[in-house]
């Protein structure tokens, strides 16, 4: 490898190895101006997409949207809750929108022709998000995929076309904290080599 090779490896090896989940929570008021969120979305489109099918959809929240989607997915945790309801619960799931100064809703829409397996489908969706979450990271700013099951209401929220799914809730903010350090296991129990 060249030495220009070796350095872009060295810096995407970084990246990836950096990229962390920063909760809502841990976000300032600090903005994060719309044409980093225009970036974000352009590196998504560039993961693997099976027969180019692209199949992710996004909708970016912010502003007052954030307020409106926190209370409608604290509303609904209400009603499908029942005796199971936490009003702490409640309370956190509002203010998570708040304290994310952008949610993008990641959604996929299934190849209708059925040319490629859905979970290829998934994977693309995920590899995509996985484009924004390491932006994100080299940019220093929090983000954090959340999968709750309130997904399955977005379409009361939003306008989905059939086929569509959500698949969670990306929240995007401003963070100046210690950059979280992270633990994995050594690939040795996890990989095995078969060389003839």
């Amino acid at each position: 490898m060249s030495e220009s090779e070796i350095n872009k490896f060295e810096v995407l090896a970084e990246i990836i190895r950096s990229r962390r989940a920063i909760f809502p929570s841990q976000y300032i008021a600090e903005p994060i101006e719309s044409d980093v969120i225009d970036q974000l979305l352009e590196l998504a489109k560039w993961a693997p997409t099976h027969r180019m099918t692209e199949p992710w959809r996004f909708t970016v929240i912010s502003g007052n949207a954030r307020i409106r989607l926190g209370k409608f997915l604290a509303e609904t945790y209400k009603n499908i809750s029942s005796e199971n309801f936490s009003q702490a619960k409640f309370e956190r799931i509002a203010k998570k929108c708040t304290q994310s100064q952008y949610i993008i809703l990641i959604c996929i829409q299934y190849d209708v022709l059925k040319r490629v397996p859905e979970w290829e489908e998934l994977a693309a969706v995920s590899m995509s998000v996985q484009n924004m979450w390491l932006a994100c990271s080299a940019l220093g700013i929090g983000c954090y995929w959340s999968s709750p099951s309130l997904k399955d209401h977005i379409s009361d929220f939003i306008p989905m076309e059939a086929g569509m799914k959500c698949l969670g809730m990306f929240y995007i903010g401003s963070f100046d904290g210690s950059w979280p350090i992270g633990r994995r296991a050594a690939m040795t129990d996890k990989v095995q080599f078969i060389t003839s």
